[in-house]
């Protein structure tokens, strides 16, 4: 889990990330080793239930939760643009690298899939619950969708592309207002959210017996595929930070014009405090150090690094589509392009107001929104986020590398060769 990006509301909640995973390890291990008894009907009629109440807790936040991050998120935005050349310059370069990213797996994970597949066991290894498919409009309909007649119905029936497109817009207009009402508005969101965030702080405390509920059924019905499903699913998910990683070092040398091996140099201390600490914010200190080993300007550096960590993940739309594409492929589900540009854009968008979580309460308010705008389901992410403080760490040393080099682009004076 990234401690870096704690939100100030989540400093005095816990959240068991370690004794998630050991609760994921113990269900789906009691579950294989009672499948086939006569205990496992028994077992199944007490974990069904705790897991399905549990999963519908964690499912009930998400819409009010990205609303409210998203108004908070592009209002903030809006407000760094208005401070000056050099904001906006890291804005349009941070948004840059976002879409590209995005773009990278839309492309990317599908032929890794093709090329890696998913184990045969994963299907039922994997499904929580009774997940059943959205439906995915036709291209026709699906552009008729992004604007709904009634912003209280979409939010009923979890329609998520025109409820992002509302608040998007919402949040734009926000901004268009006068000083005061524009601040009465965005501390009425930025409330609403730090509420919501309490009460999924609540609900992932409780992931434990949830995630060790579902995890029993899981065992029941697949026996030890799961543990392949899993290893499967870390590997392919991380593969995609890890491609981000690489990028950072193309960037620092096509963009930002520095030596890759001196580059490499400079970023290693820092990459080495991301791995230990899994932690952005922790990791500030010593990419300053990496930022005056590369010659950077301190002014540059002292502005655009501490932004960089308060807005920006590098890894978040490349990492969170591709697991909303490894659940669709999971699923059975036949991905359009339109599903696909939609979850790309929609993982655009999302990383906005995902910025400044811890790693699991991202995952859920990130790739939550991206499965519902491409039908996918979102059952199967219950247990996904309890393995997800293995690929965080990905994302972690991902994120790092990129805002160094980042910083080093935005650096680089307009009329250098």
């Amino acid at each position: 889990m990234a401690k870096s990006d704690d939100n100030e509301t989540l400093q005095n909640i816990d959240l068991p990330a370690g004794w998630t995973f050991m609760a994921l390890l113990v269900g789906l291990a009691f579950g294989w080793f009672l499948s086939g008894s006569e205990a496992a009907g028994p077992v199944r009629a007490v974990a069904g239930p705790v897991g399905t109440i549990w999963l519908r807790a964690l499912q009930m936040t998400i819409i009010p939760l990205v609303a409210a991050l998203l108004v908070a998120g592009i209002g903030r935005m809006v407000a760094t643009a208005r401070a000056g050349k050099m904001a906006r310059r890291t804005l349009l370069t941070i948004a840059a690298v976002l879409a590209a990213g995005s773009l990278l797996s839309a492309l990317v994970m599908p032929v890794l899939l093709d090329a890696f597949p998913i184990p045969g066991t994963a299907q039922a290894a994997l499904m929580a619950g009774d997940a059943q498919p959205q439906t995915v409009p036709g291209i026709g309909a699906f552009f008729e969708s992004l604007v709904a007649p009634n912003i209280i119905a979409a939010a009923a029936s979890t329609a998520m592309l025109p409820l992002i497109v509302f608040f998007v817009a919402l949040a734009v207009a926000i901004t268009r207002l006068p000083d005061d009402q524009r601040n009465l508005m965005l501390n009425l969101f930025e409330a609403l959210g730090n509420t919501m965030l309490v009460i999924i702080g609540w609900v992932l405390w409780l992931a434990p017996v949830g995630v060790f509920a579902l995890a029993i059924g899981v065992g029941l019905r697949s026996g030890g595929g799961a543990f392949a499903a899993l290893g499967h699913y870390i590997l392919v998910v991380a593969s995609l930070g890890l491609m981000v990683m690489i990028a950072a070092y193309g960037v620092a040398f096509f963009a930002a014009r520095r030596s890759p091996a001196k580059f490499a140099r400079a970023v290693l201390p820092s990459q080495a405090v991301a791995l230990s600490t899994q932690s952005s914010l922790a990791s500030l200190p010593a990419m300053l150090g990496s930022c005056r080993a590369l010659g950077i300007r301190e002014t540059t550096a002292d502005f655009v690094l501490p932004l960089a960590v308060a807005i920006f993940r590098a890894t978040s739309p490349a990492m969170n589509l591709a697991v909303a594409i490894y659940v669709a492929k999971l699923t059975g589900i036949e991905l359009t392009p339109a599903n696909i540009a939609a979850g790309a854009a929609v993982a655009l968008v999302t990383t906005v107001g995902s910025v400044s979580l811890p790693g699991a309460i991202s995952f859920v308010t990130s790739i939550g929104p991206i499965a519902l705008a491409m039908g996918v389901p979102v059952e199967p992410l219950a247990l996904l986020v309890a393995v997800e403080m293995l690929p965080d760490i990905m994302r972690t040393v991902g994120n790092v590398t990129m805002d160094v080099a980042v910083t080093a682009w935005v650096d680089r004076k307009p009329d250098e060769n």
